[in-house]
Formats: C-alpha cells, structure tokens, sequence
C-alpha cells in the first residue's frame, strides 16, 4: 500500500500519511489539494454518472460516487460512510485486501478518533492511539502478504 489519506463531508483533509517505504513523499500543501481535488471529483462522479443506484446509494448505503479508480501503477479506493468522511488508499495493483483494510481504518477511526473526548469532527485527526493502529494494521497486512498468506490477513471485521 502506497498512500492513506481521510476526507471529511465538506472536503477538508483530516489525515493522511504514506503506508509504506515504497510511497512517494509529498508535501503537506500537496496533499491538501488531492484530498480536495478527490472530493469535488467524487461529487461530480455522482451527479455524472449515466447509471444512478437505488435512490442514490452504493453498497455501504452511503453517497454514491467514486469507489475505485485502477491506472497503469497505481489502484485508488474510497470507502465512504454514511456521515460523508471518504477514507482512500492508494496501492500498487494487485495489492490484495484494499477493501478489507478501508473498513478496518473505518473501524480503527471510530473506535480511536470519534471515541477520543479530545478530537473534534471535522478537524484533523491527532490521535496516537489510532496513528499506531493504523501502523499496526498495515505491518500485519505486509507480513501476512510476504508470508503468502491471503483470505482475511487475519484482521476482524466489524459490522
């Protein structure tokens, strides 16, 4: 995995942060207008697309809009929730288990970020607690990958 980065409803980067040795390094100001450019991107993705879902909704009843964009070298996919935050990861293709771990880090983040008294919506997450999950997920993904392992990479789903 190259690249996480978390957008709130309004379109404001909350997190981001490279996944792994491999990721290109990017400036802040950078990274701020990616997670911009991605919001106003997958709002138009919506309001443009021929095909409209079920009363607007994708699978995680949720906003519909981008989900998945593949390229020559690089993968991007968006889980996006119910309250409007996309959470994104870019990866190399045929990294297994993207999905997965987008609903992992949704997980981690409402147990870490939205349970922390401290952390204000909408504002950038300054957790340590879920920063060190999130790294956590992410080793055990990568040794669970190089061990030639597969299925669930031994994370717990929530639902």
């Amino acid at each position: 995995m190259m690249h996480l980065f978390i957008v709130n409803q309004s379109g404001g980067l909350i997190h981001h942060r490279p996944l792994g040795a491999r990721a290109p390094r990017i400036g802040t100001n950078d990274w701020l207008r990616i997670g911009s450019t991605f919001h106003s991107l997958h709002a138009i993705a919506a309001e443009a697309s021929p095909v409209k879902l079920p009363g607007n909704k994708n699978s995680y009843n949720s906003e519909d809009g981008i989900e998945s964009i593949e390229a020559n070298g690089i993968i991007l996919k968006c889980l996006q929730t119910r309250t409007g935050v996309k959470f994104v990861i870019t990866a190399e293709p045929g990294t297994p288990d993207i999905e997965l771990a987008l609903r992992e880090i949704y997980v981690l983040y409402t147990d870490y970020a939205l349970k922390n008294p401290f952390y204000e919506l909408e504002m950038p997450i300054r957790c340590d607690l879920f920063v060190q999950s999130v790294d956590a997920l992410i080793d055990r993904m990568e040794r669970n990958s190089n061990a030639g392992g597969g299925g669930n990479l031994g994370l717990s789903v929530k639902k």
